[in-house]
């Protein structure tokens, strides 16, 4: 049986994302899909708005075949990282290769870009320097190094201004330095940008507009044209139950507790945490009655929102750098969910699959899953507070779903 991997977040599973993977399905040639999906935390730094489980019963409805969750460690890291994470995983569970939306939509100027980063990569290197020095932020200087490069060197290569675009050529950059079989394929993104809002009538959005859509209209008719029927459902029972989507407005007085009881230099402990930021955050936190406030008297020059966030996340779930630097690489697959298809898979190929695969974490014993379950029981802990009785062991509760 042929597999195809495909990395998402599904935050919600859109009609976008049900076109990625058909396309996916086509172009490889492939009998199954494979997803690896971020769990309760994502990579901008920000918890899902809904939980890992009613998002893989979104992915197995929508034609997922195999769902299996990307740890903690990957999920809110950094982009190189979070590619790295997610395609050993998907080297790991035998995937014949991976595919990835991309506004580009052409594998060769991913591989053209990819050969000019590293073949000139001392020159790379020195250039993000320079550029950091000015103060710039991190996503702008390397960009800024790209540039230079390109024009240096002229072929057909990727913008890589657009986010698909840098998702995608740090996933074949992953492949590449894992030395992986895994053959890289794209699907061009139609309709909407990553960062588009909403827009009347259409059939396809992104997930950020449709998250927009919720936060500022509260009603999920206003997206029920761009997400499939099952997902519109799994939303509406969401909310029926919760009354609210999970996000950090929501989680606002916990995490400004969990930042108060530190003292500042406490919290360098966190991972990402670095130069200064903590003065700030305290002082933030302390005089902020919400989230957006606080993000506002934090925000600058030198640090992205999404890293930010990132940093914010870390200090919630109590996540240090310690802990970041004694993992390198994953140990385990997570099955989350599967289709009768992707049971027959697993069954066919268990003997070959390159890591242990864990379907219930009672039995499990490992460092880096402990995380997971424990960022999920602080995710529990804010979308149930006043809402149900609290049931933090949901990991421990929920076996893989079966569709």
């Amino acid at each position: 049986m042929k597999a195809v991997g495909i990395v998402v977040e599904y935050n919600p599973f859109h009609n976008g994302h049900a076109y990625h993977l058909t396309q996916a399905k086509k172009v490889a040639k492939a009998d199954i899909v494979i997803a690896v999906m971020s769990g309760t935390f994502l990579q901008r730094g920000e918890p899902a708005m809904v939980d890992k489980w009613t998002r893989t019963k979104m992915a197995l409805a929508g034609g997922v075949d195999i769902v299996i969750e990307l740890p903690y460690v990957y999920s809110t890291a950094p982009a190189t990282d979070f590619a790295k994470g997610a395609i050993s995983l998907l080297t790991a569970v035998g995937c014949d290769s991976f595919a990835f939306g991309s506004e580009d939509g052409s594998i060769q100027p991913f591989l053209n870009t990819f050969e000019l980063i590293d073949n000139n990569r001392t020159e790379y290197d020195a250039l993000i320097k320079d550029s950091l020095k000015t103060g710039a932020s991190y996503p702008k200087s390397l960009y800024y190094a790209y540039e230079q490069l390109t024009q240096k060197f002229p072929a057909p290569y990727i913008d890589l201004a657009q986010p698909n675009n840098i998702l995608g050529f740090h996933y074949l950059e992953a492949a590449r330095t894992l030395d992986s079989n895994i053959q890289p394929l794209t699907i061009p993104r139609i309709a909407a940008g990553y960062h588009d809002a909403l827009k009347e009538d259409a059939s396809i959005a992104s997930a950020t507009g449709i998250r927009k859509a919720l936060a500022t209209t509260s009603s999920l008719q206003s997206v029920q044209k761009v997400v499939p029927e099952k997902s519109f459902d799994y939303l509406a029972d969401w909310h029926r139950h919760y009354k609210k989507f999970a996000s950090w407005e929501s989680f606002w007085p916990l995490l400004q507790f969990t930042i108060m009881r530190h003292t500042p230099s406490e919290l360098t402990r966190y991972a990402e945490v670095t130069e200064g930021i903590e003065n700030a955050i305290m002082k933030a936190a302390k005089n902020s009655s919400s989230f957006n406030s606080f993000m506002e008297k934090i925000k600058s020059k030198r640090y992205t929102w999404t890293r930010l966030q990132r940093m914010i996340t870390h200090i919630y779930t109590g996540f240090t750098k310690e802990q970041l630097h004694s993992f390198e690489g994953p140990s385990f697959i997570r099955l989350l969910g599967m289709s009768e298809t992707g049971q027959a898979y697993l069954g066919k190929r268990k003997k070959d699959i390159e890591l242990p695969l864990i379907s219930r974490v009672a039995a499990a014993n490992n460092a880096m899953l402990a995380i997971d379950i424990h960022a999920a029981e602080l995710y529990n802990l804010s979308i149930e507070q006043g809402v149900t009785a609290l049931s933090l062991p949901k990991d421990y509760q929920t076996p893989p779903i079966r569709y």
